[in-house]
């Protein structure tokens, strides 16, 4: 798990598994307690709980 403060927008994390497109790097655009993310492969954007992002970077 990594340090939550330390994240940035516009900053690019690499999750443990990949999206159904083969992609597995993530662009962060909002943080909060929610944080909205943009797979760069595919351009879908999703909102994940903070704690679920950071339990699912690598």
């Amino acid at each position: 798990m990594i340090d939550p403060t330390t994240v940035k927008v516009g900053d690019i994390l690499t999750f443990k598994k990949s999206h159904p497109c083969g992609g597995a790097t993530w662009k962060v655009l909002r943080i909060g307690v929610d944080w909205k993310l943009e797979c760069t492969t595919c351009k879908r954007v999703i909102m994940i709980s903070r704690l679920d992002a950071l339990k699912r970077v690598k």
